[in-house]
């Protein structure tokens, strides 16, 4: 649905957070729009155009009459969601808030203190403006999920549509790559684990004696570089967001003073600390601290993936036999090593999607090689030793009914959605009280029937 995702692109959670203080100023405000009984204000038009080009975007066309009309079919979208009673996720719309409040935070404002002054609002005056930008945009493409779910695509539909369509209009895969993976973790000494915990038992007798804040010292020392950016505060999240080790804690804790004990998981050793509980969501914030991997750890764990290389290609054993052995990666150990994109499900990757250290390794690979073993960052943020195995390539071409029929239909499919929701937007202009500012009417819209 292209052109739905084109309607609303950066209208959900940035424009009205991000306007400087010196535009806002500047704004008379006055109705410039009323769509259903929600009015459309002069300075929601100006704080969004701000930000567009904030961000470096142009504008189709003049922006005082593409942005109130993206913002009045926001509105018409969100009438509906109210007349069909739609909720959505509270503990999702957070994490997708954290994760925004994050990124603005680390890449372009360096702390929390600075969006503060920027946005001339306090964090949870932000977080709550983001909530609702986001639980909008939510409910928005739950309606337009409904809207299309009845909408089928045969493969005589596909035929007919690519028939006669010249060739550079068809589709370019990109060359599409699979991997399997083999890898080794190195061995923690325990005096390195109990180093750890003692840095960690130090911090919370200094949070209980007085002597520093909570905060303070994720700032300074957790390895959690997002959350310690906020003073290790992770934002309002659900228990499946969590590893379990961590959950189970966190959802226990009662005493927002109180430190919790020493949580070990995936990602190292934690300190917890309670913020707040709304319903089945909680806020606290922690302290992350990973054992150091030593140079001679890591040596023996290549010296390990060398040997089961040479034996692999000696053919004592298969490559899937030794994953399920002597892999580590527990998301792939059952899977014959093969990586997956989370999202997706698919094992098909493009170069670009593969971690860095994969993408690297098998560039020059030919099908059916094992690379030599290297060093890589997991996604749980580990230092761990690596050897691949380059499965299958398909170099990029033009879609073809027999190779990329997936690929061909998702085409077909959101021609048909976009055409669908076009149609349904006509309509609800049609049914729905609409007045324009008469200074704001001299517009060539994308929908005409706006005026009527």
């Amino acid at each position: 649905m292209e052109m739905v995702r084109n309607i609303f692109i950066g209208l959900f959670a940035a424009c009205s957070l991000m306007a400087s203080a010196q535009e806002k100023k500047n704004v008379i405000d006055e109705v410039v729009w009323i769509v259903g009984d929600e009015a459309i204000l002069r300075s929601d038009v100006e704080n969004a155009r701000v930000e567009f080009l904030q961000m470096g975007q142009r504008f189709e066309g003049d922006p005082y009459c593409v942005i109130p009309e993206q913002l009045a079919v926001q509105k018409l979208f969100l009438h509906q969601a109210a007349i069909d009673s739609i909720e959505v996720s509270d503990s999702q719309i957070f994490q997708k808030v954290d994760l925004k409040l994050n990124a603005l935070i680390l890449e372009e404002f360096g702390s929390r203190e600075k969006l503060e002054e920027y946005a001339k609002k306090s964090m949870s005056q932000i977080r709550e403006q983001m909530y609702n930008s986001y639980r909008d945009q939510a409910m928005v493409e739950e309606v337009q999920a409904n809207l299309v779910e009845n909408i089928k695509v045969t493969p005589a539909q596909v035929r007919r549509y690519f028939k006669d369509m010249p060739e550079d209009s068809i589709p370019f895969i990109p060359t599409k790559v699979e991997c399997q993976i083999i890898t080794r973790e190195p061995v923690i000494p325990m005096e390195e684990i109990e180093r750890v915990k003692d840095e960690l038992r130090s911090y919370t007798d200094r949070i209980n004696s007085g002597s520093a804040q909570f905060s303070t010292l994720a700032l300074l020392y957790s390895e959690d570089k997002l959350s310690a950016q906020q003073g290790g505060e992770l934002g309002f999240t659900g228990r499946g967001s969590w590893v379990p080790e961590f959950a189970n804690v966190a959802f226990n804790l009662t005493d927002p003073k109180a430190v919790s004990k020493i949580v070990e998981t995936e990602y190292g050793f934690h300190i917890i600390q309670l913020i707040e509980k709304r319903g089945d969501l909680v806020n606290c914030r922690h302290i992350l601290r990973k054992p150091r991997v030593s140079t001679e750890a890591l040596q023996q764990c290549v010296n390990d993936l060398d040997s089961i290389t040479a034996e692999i290609n000696k053919g004592l054993y298969t490559f899937d036999e030794c994953v399920s052995l002597v892999s580590y990666d527990k998301d792939t150990r059952n899977n014959y090593g093969l990586l997956f994109d989370e999202v997706t499900g698919s094992s098909k990757f493009e170069m670009k999607d593969l971690p860095t250290e994969v993408a690297r390794a098998v560039a020059g690979m030919k099908v059916g090689e094992i690379s030599q073993p290297f060093i890589m960052v997991n996604k749980k943020g580990k230092e761990v030793v690596a050897v691949v195995k380059l499965k299958s390539r398909v170099n990029g071409h033009r879609a073809t009914m027999a190779e990329d029929y997936q690929a061909l239909q998702n085409v077909v499919m959101n021609k048909l959605c976009d055409e669908k929701l076009e149609q349904w937007i006509r309509e609800k202009q049609q049914t729905t009280y609409i007045h324009i500012n008469e200074d704001w009417q001299n517009c060539e819209f994308q929908y005409p029937g706006w005026i009527k």
